[in-house]
């Protein structure tokens, strides 16, 4: 079921119209998975072997461990996972914010691992990262006009009257009202109006890709409604791909063409989003599945329960990382990592058992 909530425009916010007829924009219904999937056809963002660790020599923290993903473009992938499994060290890592310790970030070909100087920032134009906190993300002393206009300035893209026109389109686009708030300073919005600036800043250098880490896990649910379907009509229009990383199923779930679950540094789970929410094959997905609420009071409870507490990164177990909680774990789960495999169609798992699979004889039920 997918939530449409009606937004509630914030006191600085007006009605977005289209830049040329100056009607409403209607907020977009969600289309059918089966279109979404016929405009993916090829890879605009390409990660493979990705690692990220942190730390000196005998007490290192390996955050990211061999992370491997496509994302389509005009695609959504969601990436989800318990706080401190590494979804944010991914999509800082992407942009090079902090520095893979091995691995390539291919961006419509170029590896981005392999760039330094001007070429790697002139490729940072083509995706964008939208951060977790609306407020401390932004300058409070700034103008939300002088906020959006930095990165024009930056590159000398638009000067004089054509950086006002694009400024003020790019605040009415995402219902900040450019004549009545955008010489307001940050500090006098509230979050989900820096979050819409933020939203803006981001995408006028017209980027392919937007990295969006937990943009809506600090605002208020009214609010969330009103980004997530922001972000939607703001795709439709531009052709944006969406990296999404959140921690809330059920916003994933609702924006994502794709998800791909986390645990521990690695990714476990990745496949079509009705597909893995439907029947996950991975036992992590499955328990993470039965630990989110469902808004329906007349749906089926989830009796799962997941034992214990991950394991420090500090010293994760061999093998599978999961099979300390896990209730199907063997012998070869410790002495063999699992690798990503496909079970279905899109639908990979790195799990010696998947769950969507006949289960081998002496395999635990």
């Amino acid at each position: 079921m997918r939530l449409r909530h009606r937004p509630v425009p914030d006191r600085a916010a007006r009605p977005r119209t289209g830049r040329r007829t100056g009607t409403p924009l209607r907020l977009l219904q969600p289309p059918a998975r089966a279109r979404r999937e016929s405009l993916v056809n090829e890879s605009l963002l390409s990660v493979r072997d990705l690692s990220v660790t942190f730390g000196p020599r005998g007490r290192r923290v390996s955050a990211v461990d061999g992370v491997s993903f496509d994302v389509g473009a005009g695609e959504t992938l969601g990436l989800v996972g318990e706080s401190g499994c590494g979804k944010t060290t991914t999509g800082r890592a992407l942009m090079r914010i902090v520095e893979p310790t091995a691995g390539t970030v291919t961006l419509e070909g170029v590896d981005l691992t392999a760039a330094s100087g001007r070429a790697l920032r002139e490729q940072r134009t083509a995706m964008q990262m939208i951060f977790q906190d609306p407020i401390s993300s932004l300058n409070p002393r700034r103008r939300a006009r002088d906020i959006v206009a930095e990165p024009l300035d930056c590159w000398k893209r638009a000067t004089g009257e054509e950086r006002r026109r694009i400024v003020e389109e790019l605040l009415a686009q995402v219902g900040i009202d450019p004549v009545a708030y955008g010489d307001r300073y940050a500090r006098q919005f509230s979050g989900g109006q820096c979050q819409r600036i933020s939203i803006a800043r981001a995408l006028a250098m017209r980027p392919k890709l937007l990295i969006c880490d937990e943009v809506v896990s600090a605002l208020d649910v009214s609010v969330q409604a009103q980004i997530l379907n922001l972000l939607e009509d703001l795709k439709a229009e531009y052709g944006l791909t969406l990296l999404f990383i959140a921690h809330d199923l059920a916003v994933v779930k609702n924006i994502s063409d794709r998800v791909a679950v986390m645990y521990l540094g690695r990714l476990c789970e990745i496949g079509p989003a009705d597909t893995l929410y439907d029947a996950p094959a991975h036992p992590y997905t499955k328990f993470l599945l039965g630990a989110a609420l469902e808004a329906d009071p007349e749906a089926p409870r989830r009796s799962e329960v997941l034992e214990g507490e991950p394991p420090s990164p500090l010293n994760p177990p061999s093998g599978c990382r999961f099979r300390t909680r896990c209730p199907f774990a063997t012998e070869r789960c410790a002495t063999e990592t699992p690798e990503l495999r496909e079970v279905a169609p899109g639908h990979q798992v790195a799990c010696h058992f998947p769950l969507t699979l006949a289960r081998p004889e002496g395999a635990p039920a």
